[in-house]
């Protein structure tokens, strides 16, 4: 029998797959607890359909996170922070914070799992901290950090 997995059975196959299992396998187990239905040639087109619409979402967070990189490049991020006489701070300056200033001066939501700052800025003066806005799109944020 033919069928079309709704969700990832290990061993088997992934969610979206289209393959032949035994009848008895397909009837008592994969239909039943609905881990697949019958790959009909309605719900073949649907899949299709499905397949189809996620692609176009891909492609538009794809080129949104562009336009976002482009205009991130552009943009300094300021926050203030009080520091001793050598410029060092007192405390520092994490991802959270950045992300908060970003939306606050600048109107941008970045998630601030998404800004890869590998150590918290410990410094006054300019940064360049990177930003991974999609798996295929890496952008930076300029941030100046000024004593307060």
């Amino acid at each position: 029998m033919r069928v079309i997995f709704l969700k990832d059975v290990k061993g088997k196959a992934k969610k979206g797959d289209v393959k032949n299992v035994p009848d008895g396998y397909a009837r008592n187990y994969l239909l039943k607890n609905n881990l697949a239905e019958e790959a009909t040639s309605g719900n073949l087109k649907a899949l299709d359909a499905k397949k189809k619409k996620q692609d176009k979402l891909e492609i538009e967070a794809k080129e949104n996170a562009i336009a976002l990189k482009d205009k991130l490049a552009e943009l300094t991020v300021e926050i203030e922070a009080k520091s001793g006489d050598s410029g060092r701070l007192f405390g520092s300056i994490t991802s959270k914070q950045i992300s908060e200033a970003l939306n606050k001066q600048h109107g941008h939501k970045v998630d601030k799992r998404k800004i890869e700052l590998d150590e918290p800025i410990r410094a006054l003066g300019y940064t360049n901290v990177p930003v991974k806005l999609h798996p295929e799109v890496s952008g930076s944020i300029k941030v100046h950090v000024k004593e307060k």
